[in-house]
């Protein structure tokens, strides 16, 4: 439930300072990506079926390849299969071989760590060449609230979760601030190799990385761009073995090759229905479903009904410039999930106007014939037409002023 709760508060956050953080690229794309920018990486190819898998393999040019499940989320290599098989990350050393695995992925739901219970479809996987690191790095290039500017954060202790590494031991993080117009200079980044303890014929190659990193970062409106691991190979070359990109959806306008690439088959199905309709929404774990405006008011919404022993079913801030329409539609998007079990809104007219939500609700509760109980709180502009426009609709609308027996009303019809 807290987990939860922290990542409304996060979506919340993003939505109220402008910046909404959606958009996340598969790895084979983010693959193709780095390489339009020169950046190098282990040869790899994505295949959709099992007989592409195998053609792709058999015309590789070696026989020892990885083979990745595109999934987005971590933690795939220990994740399981609703099929029972186990493991999104095999090594390969045939045709036949990749074939096989491909079918046991493909058209399957990869559960880990961060997918939760429910996990997410594998729709392609991608074979990569085998290369061995004799090193690996951590590199990322990232907003920074501190310094208020972009940042190249490294790390010579790659491959492993770098939150670990910065609580255990701060010093191996290496921050260095990006001038946003002028970028990385390549001193600033053969300073920052050589600190990783790069040798010095890998330092220009990590540092020709680094400033091309920063180079997609700018141009292609990233939130993040994390590699991890950055490899130093045998043969003394320096690779990125895996990406994780991060892209503002504020700039899909002008970004449409890269949101192009999106694949809502990876995200939560109500929460793409209910950006279509420019609602901030995120689905959580509870019964009672909340429609309220205002990021700040859909936080504390969900604090009252915490503290009344509720759990909240979603966030849902239905903004400033919500319709009647708006507001039946983010309805239909509640009613669709069977373990909403009450409705609770609660709305603070300033923009907003009470009446235009109140229309919403009376249209919405007689054209979805709505079943559940419906606790509505409704303060500020046109507060007494809405109330009004409630009581003569003879819908059986529970009105509250306060905000704590609205809440705690909701909580109990809930749980009845």
């Amino acid at each position: 439930m807290l987990s939860t709760l922290r990542t409304a508060r996060t979506v919340a956050r993003a939505a109220s300072a402008g910046q909404r953080r959606f958009l996340s690229l598969h790895e084979y794309q983010s693959v193709t990506l780095l390489n339009s920018y020169g950046i190098p990486t282990p040869k790899s190819i994505a295949a959709k079926t099992p007989e592409e898998a195998y053609n792709v393999a058999k015309n590789f040019g070696k026989d020892e390849l990885v083979i990745k499940a595109q999934v987005l989320a971590g933690g795939r290599g220990k994740g399981t299969f609703d099929s029972g098989f186990k493991g999104g990350v095999h090594m390969v050393s045939s045709p036949e071989q990749a074939k096989e695995y491909a079918s046991k992925m493909l058209g399957f739901k990869l559960i880990t760590k961060q997918t939760g219970a429910a996990g997410r479809v594998c729709n392609a996987v991608m074979l990569a060449e085998r290369r061995n690191p004799k090193h690996e790095y951590y590199v990322a290039v990232l907003n920074d609230r501190v310094s208020q500017g972009v940042v190249l954060v490294a790390s010579a202790q790659g491959g492993m979760n770098i939150e670990e590494v910065a609580a255990k031991d701060p010093d191996a993080i290496i921050t260095t601030p990006i001038s946003f117009q002028n970028g990385l200079s390549k001193q600033e980044a053969l300073d920052v190799a050589a600190k990783l303890g790069l040798k010095d014929g890998a330092q220009g190659e990590a540092a020709d990385i680094f400033i091309n990193l920063y180079k997609i970062f700018k141009e292609k409106d990233a939130t993040q761009i994390e590699i991890n691991p950055m490899a130093e190979t045998d043969d003394g070359h320096v690779l990125c073995m895996d990406a994780k990109f991060g892209f503002d959806d504020n700039a899909d306008f002008r970004q449409q090759d890269i949101f192009a690439m999106r694949d809502i088959s990876q995200e939560e199905p109500s929460e793409v229905e209910a950006q279509k309709a420019n609602l901030n929404f995120i689905k959580l774990d509870g019964n009672v479903g909340c429609l309220v405006n205002g990021a700040g008011l859909a936080m504390a919404t969900m604090d009252v009904l915490s503290l009344h022993g509720g759990n909240p079913a979603n966030f849902l801030d239905v903004g400033g410039g919500a319709t009647p329409d708006t507001v039946k539609k983010a309805f239909e998007i509640l009613l669709a999930d069977p373990k909403v079990k009450s409705i609770f809104i609660n709305i603070f007219g300033g923009i907003m106007r009470c009446d235009y939500i109140a229309e919403g609700v009376i249209k919405a509760t007689k054209e979805l014939g709505l079943k559940i109980p419906l606790v509505v709180r409704l303060k500020g502009t046109m507060e007494k037409e809405a109330k009004e426009m409630i009581k003569e609709s003879g819908l059986k609308i529970i009105a509250f002023d306060s905000l704590d027996d609205a809440a705690e009303r909701a909580v109990q019809l809930a749980s009845s």
